[in-house]
Parts: C-alpha cells; structure tokens; sequence
C-alpha cells in the first residue's frame, strides 16, 4: 500500500479506471492480476456500460460499436476482395513473364482493373456513400454494382477468356453468390446465382468445339450451378438467423443496461455500507455509505483497494477471514469495532456486520467472493429505541390526554383554595399545588405537541424576518443587553430567505436552543453566537453556538432522547420536542464540537429545505 492520509493511514494504491460495483468480468484471456475479479472496472463512469455478468467483452465492443452485423460482413467481404484481387494480380504477372501470350495480356489487364478498383473500395470505405444504418438493411445499388456486379463481370470475363486452359476460374464465382446472399434479400440472391450459372453454362458451350466432351462439360457446369444455388440459399439462412440473433442481443443488452443502471440507484441511495471483498481482502466493490462507514475519505468511488495494511481495518479483515473460514455466518451479524485514529475522534466506530456468499455452501466449490452489509450499530440501536419511542409516544398521549381533564379540576380547585387561604402556611400549600400542577400542565402540553395527527400545509416562511423577531423578543425577555456588548451575537442574511416551517414550531426550536445556550454558557460578551446561512440550493443551515464546556461523549449520545435531562427539575423533553418538530418540516436538528481550541465549542445545527418566498418588502432586523 502506498500514499498516507491526514488521519495518518495508509491508502491502499487504487486500481487504475476501478470502480464501485463496477461489471463483472468473465476472466477472459490477457487479464492481469489486479483485473482477476469478476467486477469489471471503469464500465460505470466511463461508458455507463451494462453489467457484463450478460455480456462478454466483445459483445460489449461491438455493441459499443454501434455497426450492425451485415456492415461488418460488407466490409469484411470488401477486405477480402481486395486481398483477392492483389493474388489475382500477382498469379498473372508471374505467368505472363513465365509464358508472355497476347490473350494473358489481356487477362493481366483484366486482372489489373479488378485489384483496383477492389483495393480503392477497400481503402476508402465511404467512396460510394454510407451504408443503411438499420440492421437489417442491405447493399444500395451502387454498392451492390460496385461489389456484387464487378465480381461477376470480372470472374465471368476471366472464366470466358481462360477457355480449356489449365488454369480455371470458376470457382471465383463464389465470392459474389455468397456475397448475395449474406447481403441481398433471397430473390436477388438467386439471381446471382442463376447468372454465375449462365456463365458457366456459356462458357462450357464455347469449350466443347475445343474438347468434342459436350455432354461432360454442361454437367460439370450444371451441377457446379447447383452448388451455387445451394451456397446462396444458405448464406441467406445463415445472414438471417445472424440478422435475429444480433436483433435478441440487442434486446437483451438494454435490458440489462438498465437493470444495472436501476441497481447502481438502489446501491448509492442505501443507507447502509455494501461491499464486495475477496479472499486477499481487496475490496473490488463499495458504494457510498461503505466508504464513509470506513472513515476513508480519499477513497473514491472509482477505486479499488485493499483492506489489509491499514491498521484501523484489522477488525474488519479478521471478521472477513472468519468468514470464509466458516462458510457461514449469522442472520443477525455481528459487531466489529473500528478504532478511530483522528485527533477530533471521539471513540471507536461500532459496526453491525452481516457478511452473505456468492455461491451456496452445499455446492462444495469454493467460495471467491463475499457480500459485506455493513451498519453504523449507533444507527441500528437509534432505530430499535425510536420504533419503540413511537410505541411509547402513542401510549403517552393517550394518558396526556386522560390527565387534561382531571388536571384542570385540580388546578381550579386550588385557585379557590388560595382566595381562601388565611395563613401562612395555607398560602404555602396552595403555592406548592400550583407551581407542581403548573409543571404538569407543561408535561402534558409537550407531549401532545409531538402526538401524531394530522399537520397543516406550511406556508413558505421567511427565515431571516423570523429569526430576528424570535432573537428580539427572546433577549428581552432573558434580560439581556441590546449592543456590541451582549451576550448574544447574531449573524443574519440581510435578504429575505424563504425555508420550509411554521413560524410557531421555529419559535419553539429557537428558544429551547437559546435557553439551553444561555443555560450552559459564560454569559460573557458573545457567549452565544446565532448565525444564519444557505448550505445548498436546497438547504438552509441555523446554528447555536455557545462557549460552555464541551458536552460529555455518554451524555451526547442521549441529547435527543425523552425524559433525560441533567437537570433535576427538567422535565427532559425540550430537544427531543425539537426533533420532532424539525422532521415534521423535512429538516434535521444535530449537536457537534468544535474542539477546546475553538470558543463556541457546542454548536446545535438545525438544516432547514429551502423554497420560494412571495414578493415582501417587509423586514426586521436585529443587532446585538
């Protein structure tokens, strides 16, 4: 492995064009080592090719290609004219220094016209146009002149001009009825074929007053036509299943160009890591979520690289070589501990792994390949507590809402009380009831807030007007001093900023952010320090920040849970009311640490969706 990341590991060396969940490749010959997978590279960001667990490497190549098979066929057929016309040419020139003859002068000049123009066609294949685009299309008239024609002109012309001599022609007759009936429809074909027979007819007839064998010479001419007959039928069998074939193929290939352009969808937009690993620990696939659940953030998505040699990935290779030493594993998984080595690092990474084979294991073939799942166990345990949240939540509101009602008997009984209270003592009592009633009140209030039900349309709100008002009131009602002095800073767009959210619901989310803020805060100048930002197109970010000290690791990871609080009168419900609220609006509430060298070390984040606003010139702005 060579090259180091900033967190101080070793990077893997990338495979050149890799890719994530790239084709799988058929172990075609010329491969080298670092190819040996079945998970072609580079298909997916290059060619956007399909999944070649369909399609070998040349059906790729000339479905890439874009020519049919019958241009294939017409150029090959071109090429090997050209080539024939070159040993026609050679075999005439050497006979005729051999043996000069003014009749071989003429078959040498015949010979000669057909190497040319065969050589000119061959050299420049647009000569006489393009050819029909469609697969089954077949040979324009020129072309076929030019080919087709040429042929039986010159063959029949060289076949005529040799006579009885020793050397013989008629077998290049051939090449145009095989030609015809590759390229022309059967009909054609057939004619070919007739006319090459005519010839042979013809000239058998001019040989007999040489020969006195008529009979012999028209029934070697009359089967060697039948052969030609039976040489174009099938041609044209064979043309038209390759027509088909290629037609199928076709097919097929868009077929699974798109079922693996729909997998590698599926793939990024999981949320949990899926990886592909072989038995040396090279990872040949990964998609998105894997590579961050591996805290390499050099890894691109078009690498491939290798498990072993980075020591935070020891864990995880020891649990793949289980793996494959066991040939099974649990439906459920098991967790592996990743150790961080960052300085901003908090602890260890704990994933939930379930590993899965490409092959069964009553097969008895050995296993190549294994297919890694791999879960953040924070998101898995997340999961379990809200699916059981909801169950208490709904249960909850039921009981919220049986206590209203005796709840408000309690406390307008305890109002009548205190206008009647004389002493001391009963003033006291009646003071305690209220106050504990109050905070009852309150609970309940927050649980029905987050009850399940049905939610209005949100008008689009302006965020920058909101924020300064919610900000305005709050420091007045805190106490706080308005200037450079205060202990809250505010960092607003000076445009309206138009985000998805009721205005009541972000007053509720500012202020328990603030209060919190201010709670655990210095107080000083700027402890607190708001700020309002656009992220993306999409996204607006509003953040908290505060200068207390930084949020302890077992109390972090319970911050958004119900009814936990560190404080004895808290009812343990303020963060986890603002969870709820933000992702009724399709926003998201998080809590980070900047670190001890940073003054506002806890910073709460709230991502906000962007949208239009209506024209409005009204604005507010506030300062301090």
């Amino acid at each position: 492995m060579a090259g180091t990341t900033g967190s101080g590991r070793r990077r893997a060396p990338a495979d050149s064009g890799a890719s994530w969940f790239g084709s799988i490749d058929l172990g075609l010959p010329g491969d080298d080592d670092a190819a040996q997978s079945r998970f072609d590279r580079g298909e997916w960001r290059e060619t956007d090719a399909a999944d070649s667990r369909f399609l070998s490497r040349q059906a790729r190549r000339i479905a890439g290609s874009g020519q049919s098979a019958v241009y294939r066929l017409y150029r090959a057929f071109v090429a090997s004219r050209a080539v024939l016309g070159l040993a026609l040419l050679a075999t005439e020139v050497a006979i005729t220094w051999l043996s000069p003859r003014p009749q071989r002068e003429l078959v040498l000049s015949l010979c000669s016209l057909y190497a040319m123009v065969a050589l000119l066609l061959w050299v420049l294949p647009n000569l006489l146009g393009p050819m029909q685009p469609a697969l089954q299309s077949r040979l324009r008239r020129r072309h076929w002149m030019a080919t087709i024609g040429v042929d039986m002109l010159s063959f029949g012309a060289l076949h005529l001009l040799a006579g009885g001599g020793a050397l013989n022609y008629s077998a290049l007759l051939v090449l145009p009825v095989l030609m015809a009936g590759v390229l022309t429809p059967r009909l054609q074909a057939l004619g070919v074929a007739a006319g090459c027979t005519l010839i042979l007819l013809a000239a058998a007839g001019l040989n007999v007053d040489v020969t006195g064998e008529a009979t012999l010479q028209l029934t070697q001419a009359g089967l060697a036509g039948v052969g030609l007959f039976v040489v174009g039928l099938m041609a044209g069998e064979l043309s038209g299943r390759l027509a088909r074939e290629e037609l199928t193929a076709r097919g097929s290939l868009e077929l699974a160009r798109q079922q693996a352009q729909l997998n590698r969808l599926v793939l990024e937009e999981m949320q949990d890591g899926v990886m592909v690993v072989d038995r040396r620990g090279r990872v040949r696939a990964a998609n998105p979520a894997a590579r961050h659940l591996l805290d390499e953030p050099l890894i691109s998505a078009a690498d491939s690289f290798s498990l072993t040699g980075v020591p935070a990935w020891q864990p995880l290779v020891r649990a793949v070589d289980r793996a494959f030493g066991e040939g099974h594993w649990p439906e459920g998984g098991r967790d592996v501990v990743l150790p961080r080595v960052a300085s901003s690092d908090t602890g260890p990474r704990q994933l939930r792994l379930r590993v899965r084979f490409t092959r069964r294991r009553e097969t008895g073939a050995p296993e190549d390949y294994c297919v890694l799942f791999l879960e953040d166990l924070r998101t898995v345990q997340a999961r379990v507590r809200q699916e059981k949240l909801a169950a208490m939540g709904r249960v909850s509101a039921g009981i919220a809402h049986e206590i209203r009602n005796p709840l408000a008997a309690i406390m307008q009984a305890n109002a009548l009380l205190a206008e009647d209270a004389s002493t001391a003592q009963q003033v006291q009592l009646t003071r305690m009831v209220g106050e504990n009633a109050e905070r009852l009140k309150r609970i309940v209030d927050d649980v029905m807030e987050v009850a399940p039900g049905l939610l209005p349309e949100p008008a689009p709100l302006d965020a920058s007007l909101q924020v300064a008002t919610i900000c305005g009131e709050w420091a007045r009602t805190a106490g706080l001093a308005i200037g450079a002095d205060s202990v809250l800073r505010v960092d607003l767009p000076s445009e309206p900023l138009g985000v998805v959210f009721d205005g009541e619901h972000l007053r509720r989310v500012l202020v328990n952010l603030l209060d919190n803020a201010l709670r655990h805060g210095s107080r000083t100048a700027g402890a607190v320090l708001l700020r309002l930002a656009v992220t993306s197109d999409s996204r607006v970010l509003l953040t908290v920040a505060s200068d207390g000290e930084q949020i302890a690791p077992e109390v972090e990871r319970y911050l958004f849970e119900p009814f936990f609080s560190t404080r004895s009168r808290g009812t343990g419900l303020g963060l986890y009311i603002c969870r709820e609220l933000c992702e009724r609006y399709g926003a998201s509430i998080e809590y980070g640490s900047r670190g001890a060298p940073e003054r506002h070390r806890n910073v709460f984040s709230v991502a906000m969706r962007r949208t239009l606003l209506p024209d409005s010139d009204s604005r507010l702005h506030f300062s301090a």
